[in-house]
């Protein structure tokens, strides 16, 4: 199987490409192999490739920085997956695409189930919906993944910018009433693994079984502030000296930032573990192995 797999520089392309490396023939491509802000040329790099599977974890991930590039975030999330999806449906090529639960517009308490209407608060949300919907319009077999708080033991993502304040400062302020599930990447990448190593005519039936949409995350839920105390708390238990002595709790209006985030990004998973017969780990086990991780790099 030649599985195109965009983003490779990024997290979670980056837990990708070796998963699915022991299943297939991966081409990794950043954004030197494909230029997502020039959707035009992305056809015939496509047809120079020419995958079977194509996996698309690649975006424009600058939340606030979206709200001033909103035409470049446009590009990247929605123009760029529109041709990638055109040129797939076109050759009956499979798609997988990562997706965000910014695409919900965060009210109330219930999780958020595939079919509930989406309001997205930023330009990032926004251009992110923009690439679903092209995505379901182009009409081929095609498989959304919208899933919530990413990170990983390295790269840009709250576990790595807690870690690092946390050795620089002795308190740290906290948003505590946004609520969602915390998703590692290496969790991401082994589920997605694992429903592609079915071969691609399991792959389409699932992603007929699952309208070509559905949510994936670790299962229960925290606040910022919880995930932030779970992360300080394994990091001194694998012997990781910290600065920090306090972990305030505070409301979302005292760390105002340029993009509104959604209070609620509970997901609905009960789709996934229909479908794929998978149920996701709690977000605290999923987190124990990656503190590991960043322990012992931090050691070397």
């Amino acid at each position: 199987m030649r599985i195109l797999l965009t983003g490779v520089s990024g997290q979670v392309g980056g837990a990708l490409l070796p998963r699915l490396q022991k299943i297939g023939t991966v081409i990794p491509a950043d954004f030197g192999t494909l230029d997502f802000a020039k959707p035009d040329l992305l056809a015939d790099a496509l047809n120079r490739i020419a995958p079977e599977l194509v996996v698309n974890p690649a975006a424009y991930t600058a939340v606030d920085k979206a709200e001033g590039e909103l035409d470049a975030a446009m590009v990247v999330n929605a123009t760029a997956p529109r041709a990638i999806a055109r040129w797939a449906a076109a050759r009956d090529v499979p798609l997988i695409h990562f997706s965000t639960d910014y695409v919900f517009g965060g009210v109330g308490e219930r999780p958020w189930r595939e079919d509930d209407e989406p309001k997205p608060l930023s330009a990032y949300g926004a251009t992110k919906l923009a690439g679903d919907h092209e995505i379901q319009a182009a009409g081929g077999c095609h498989l959304i993944l919208r899933t919530s708080w990413v990170y990983a033991a390295q790269g840009n993502n709250f576990l790595c910018t807690i870690a690092r304040l946390a050795r620089e400062r002795k308190e740290l302020r906290i948003v505590a009433d946004q609520i969602g599930a915390p998703t590692s990447t290496a969790f991401l990448a082994e589920a997605v693994t694992d429903i592609v190593a079915g071969g691609i005519d399991h792959l389409r039936k699932r992603c007929a079984e699952a309208n070509g949409l559905v949510h994936l995350a670790a299962s229960g839920e925290t606040s910022w502030h919880g995930f932030a105390c779970a992360i300080i708390d394994g990091l001194r238990a694998r012997g990781v000296a910290l600065t920090v002595e306090q972990l305030v709790p505070i409301r979302t209006d005292e760390y105002p930032l340029r993009a509104k985030r959604p209070r609620n990004s509970r997901l609905d998973l009960s789709r996934w573990r229909k479908v794929f017969g998978q149920t996701p780990p709690h977000w605290e086990t999923a987190l124990a192995p990656v503190l590991d991780e960043f322990a012992n790099h931090w050691r070397l």
